[in-house]
């Protein structure tokens, strides 16, 4: 509540209150009218009788009336004091309103005077502005320019399982190294790494739905009967089969454009996806942490360069065999049917066409 809407409300109280005590104090100047009538009739029949039983009867009549008549006189003498104090409350909450009043008028003015002097300073500021006009045309004309160079977002899913009951696997520093090399390149900040840990089935969806990822990617273990290993709610093995993970993919293909498996044995799951996605990457045997580590940190360097998915895939194995890491044939890169893998380039600069 605002102060002054408290204020006018303790006057408008007081005011009430001042009203019921006027209205108590003229009932109490009524009854003395009302017992001063009785006691001029009571004298009147005392001195019309003869009877000295009726004289004294009216008498004390009289007398109790009279006493009546003073106790009404110290009832009113209190009102008049209570109304006395209570217009003195009234004059001091008037004075509040008024000072209220006063306060609220002269913000009022200071308020109105600042909002003058804003629309003066937004006048000469558009007129600046206009006269400036042609300057800033070519400033917008070379921000779009430039504008033509940024890479739409794209979001990389890293799915990761790693089961008590399996060997462990060093998924955290794999995640770490593609994070850190994305970070690196040159269009990092088109590229946004969501992280999923210890993935059971039903997280799958989840996280496609929940992030729209344009690239999945699969990190963990995989068997050599096409499966992919996920965990259950006390983290041990949960064996999802190749037809399952082929279905979801087909079901979820919308936006997704690479599906990577960083998992031994995935061959066959990437190459039976490919024909929903534009790309896939599978292992056609087992693969090393440190191989499955410097493989997918260096492809999604590249990618984040701006480069094709066939480049980028040949640059991750080229890596291997610059640290001597013996697995550069395990990879295989699978491109749907109709694209050619040198134009397939993830992370594109967008061209605009934007009014000039």
């Amino acid at each position: 509540m605002a102060l002054i809407d408290s204020f006018r409300n303790t006057l408008s109280q007081k005011q009430k209150d001042l009203t019921k005590l006027l209205t108590d104090r003229a009932k109490e100047q009524k009854k003395i009218s009302d017992t001063t009538g009785k006691i001029n009739r009571a004298s009147e029949a005392k001195n019309r009788t003869k009877s000295i039983n009726t004289i004294q009867s009216k008498l004390r009549e009289i007398t109790r009336y009279e006493n009546d008549i003073a106790n009404y006189y110290k009832k009113i003498a209190d009102f008049e004091t209570k109304i006395g104090k209570k217009n003195r409350e009234i004059q001091d909450a008037q004075t509040k309103v008024d000072k209220e009043l006063a306060s609220i008028e002269k913000k009022r003015k200071v308020e109105t005077d600042k909002i003058n002097k804003e629309q003066e300073r937004n006048l000469r500021n558009i007129s600046s502005t206009l006269q400036h006009h042609n300057s800033l045309h070519t400033e917008t004309r070379h921000q779009i320019q430039e504008l033509k160079n940024i890479p739409e977002k794209i979001v990389v899913l890293f799915l990761a399982s790693n089961p008590i009951d399996q060997q462990q696997l060093r998924l955290d520093e794999e995640a770490r190294a593609i994070s850190e090399m994305i970070r690196k390149s040159k269009h990092r900040d088109a590229v946004k790494l969501e992280t999923c840990w210890a993935v059971q089935p039903l997280d799958l969806l989840q996280a496609i739905n929940e992030f729209k990822p344009s690239i999945i990617h699969f990190s963990g273990h995989g068997s050599d009967n096409d499966e992919i290993i996920f965990q259950t709610d006390d983290g041990k093995t949960k064996v999802v089969s190749k037809e399952a993970i082929v279905q979801t993919m087909m079901a979820s293909s919308d936006g997704i454009r690479l599906v990577f498996f960083n998992t031994c044995h995935s061959r066959n799951q990437a190459e039976a996806i490919s024909e929903f996605v534009e790309a896939t990457i599978g292992m056609n045997t087992s693969i090393g942490d440190e191989a499955a580590r410097i493989f997918s940190s260096q492809f999604y360097s590249s990618i984040g360069f701006g480069l094709s998915v066939k480049k980028s895939f040949d640059q991750a194995k080229a890596l291997l065999m610059l640290e001597n890491i013996s697995e550069e044939e395990t990879p295989e890169l699978f491109i749907k049917n109709g694209i050619n893998s040198q134009d397939l380039i993830i992370v594109r600069p967008k061209e605009l066409f934007l009014p000039l």
